[in-house]
């Protein structure tokens, strides 16, 4: 008897378990458009979405990226990126706002505001789409 309430209590253990990223805290359900990056303006085109439970996904300026990411809030950890391969000629942009991205490590929802930061402060400001 004690070993069914042993693993009956396990089992209901992933049930408890529910979407502790910044998805649920403010995050999800919005396309986030990049307006800021270390500072200043950031003029190309950089989306960020959440579009499931521990997966992060968006348009760069060049190329569509995904990635893993299952910190729970406030934290921030994109995973390994994983990107088309579309040439364009601002690729030194992609590359400015793609290794950002896997830099910060605390997220701040706003209302339509998104702070991305580390150590160093605010790296990557988005704003929810109207």
């Amino acid at each position: 008897m004690r070993s069914f309430l042993i693993l009956a209590a396990l089992s209901a253990l992933p049930q408890c378990q529910g979407d502790e990223t910044v998805r649920a805290y403010g995050a999800g359900d919005k396309t986030w458009h990049l307006v800021e990056l270390d500072g200043k303006p950031f003029d190309a085109r950089a989306t960020l979405t959440f579009p499931e439970t521990g997966k992060i996904a968006g348009q760069a300026p060049c190329n569509a990226y995904s990635a893993p990411m299952t910190v729970p809030y406030p934290w921030f950890a994109a995973g390994h990126i994983a990107a088309t391969r579309r040439a364009c000629p601002d690729l030194a942009s992609e590359t400015a706002f793609l290794d950002a991205l896997t830099e910060v490590t605390i997220s701040d929802v706003l209302g339509d505001t998104m702070i991305l930061s580390d150590d160093s402060g605010e790296r990557l400001v988005f704003k929810a789409a109207d």
